[in-house]
């Protein structure tokens, strides 16, 4: 097909194929593909919004023994500085979260060898009752598989006994690149391409929301970025139809600075501003059975993600009080809920409030 014809293809929402988004990727010029990507937001998002939340990211442990090659912040279980989060931190991060706005916390942690199924459990029931409000964003596949393989369980009883001690939507962690060559180089103890999307496809099948991420730009190649997309495509085929499944896609760039694979490999993040945004719109392009796309700021910058908006995305993501692993690497950028709507005003558009679910709330503090 010709550039043309891909592009009507994709308007009318259809599903293209990895050859097919490497073509218009590499073939189309930035604005033509900022220019589809934005067209196909707006018929998502008809209305001129984009959303953002406030939440707080507390990591329960720092020990972990998965040993990913781009991750500096997890630390060997019997290290010095391994902690696990007291419930006396998680009050005071919850109460300093509550007073600017925010009710939800995004907990995540490494794979700890001695923390099970009862520990996560009664870590969240612990969390509901000091905060009955609370939405529980937490884990994720490589945490699921993980505990299923300690005590000998499928995901969906996992998944089950998660949720009925209080999680609220698990997200989509863990993902890097869903190529199982990419992950023996950069996460080898990390679970599979294939045990990833199961841990999925039970959550939505028990209407649990999740979100779905990517990191690139290290080791893949474009034909693995794509074929990324479209296996969170299929899964998200593949969901009850009264279930939100993947509720949104997040890309960012790999954060190399002092990471094992810069030192050893000597791989860098090569991804230019451009590239990214062209991501982003290539993303929109290739996933339209996911309503939302996140532009991240963290990684990339504001300018960047203010153009982001003009290309696909609609999501501006967290202000990320307290986020410590991709710092750990590099991410240096900053925003408070002021500065967050100030650069989603000065990029043309309107700040909404909202909740993981996507549901838009009221903007109350000043």
């Amino acid at each position: 097909m010709s550039p043309y014809q891909l592009i009507k293809k994709a308007l009318r929402l259809e599903f293209l194929t990895p050859a097919q988004g490497i073509s218009l990727f590499e073939q189309l010029p930035l604005g033509e593909l900022m220019m589809i990507g934005h067209e196909l937001r707006k018929l998502h998002h008809q209305e001129k919004k984009v959303t953002w939340i406030i939440d707080r990211n507390v990591n329960i442990t720092n020990a972990c023994i998965s040993g990913c090659k781009f991750c500096n912040f997890y630390k060997p279980v019997k290290h010095k500085t391994v902690y696990i989060t007291s419930l006396e931190e998680y009050a005071w991060k919850i109460e300093e979260m509550k007073c600017i706005g925010g009710n939800q916390l995004l907990l995540q942690g490494g794979l700890h060898p001695n923390l099970g199924i009862d520990y996560y459990t009664g870590l969240f029931r612990q969390l509901k009752k000091m905060c009955p409000e609370l939405h529980l964003h937490a884990l994720g596949p490589p945490e699921v598989v993980h505990l299923a393989k300690m005590e000998s369980l499928g995901y969906p009883e996992v998944l089950k006994r998660l949720m009925n001690a209080g999680l609220d939507s698990l997200p989509g962690a863990g993902a890097e690149i869903l190529s199982d060559r990419v992950r023996k180089i950069l996460s080898p103890a990390k679970c599979t391409v294939k045990e990833w999307l199961e841990v999925m496809k039970t959550a939505h099948v028990l209407k649990l929301t999740t979100s779905a991420t990517m990191m690139f730009g290290h080791v893949e190649t474009l034909e693995e970025r794509m074929n990324h997309l479209v296996a969170i495509r299929n899964v998200q085929t593949q969901k009850p139809t009264s279930a939100k499944g993947f509720i949104s896609f997040i890309p960012w760039p790999f954060q190399d600075a002092n990471t094992v694979l810069k030192k050893k490999s000597g791989i860098t993040n090569k991804v230019t501003p451009e590239e990214y945004i062209r991501m982003i719109a290539i993303s929109r392009i290739m996933l339209p059975n996911i309503p939302n796309i996140q532009a991240s700021w963290l990684t990339v910058g504001k300018e960047t993600a203010q153009l982001c908006l003009h290309a696909g995305a609609n999501d501006f993501g967290s202000i990320m009080i307290e986020e410590n692993v991709v710092s750990a690497a590099g991410a240096t950028h900053h925003f408070d809920a002021k500065g967050m709507r100030e650069a989603i005003l000065e990029a043309g558009f309107e700040p909404q409030l909202r909740n993981q679910q996507f549901e838009h709330l009221p903007y109350l503090l000043s």
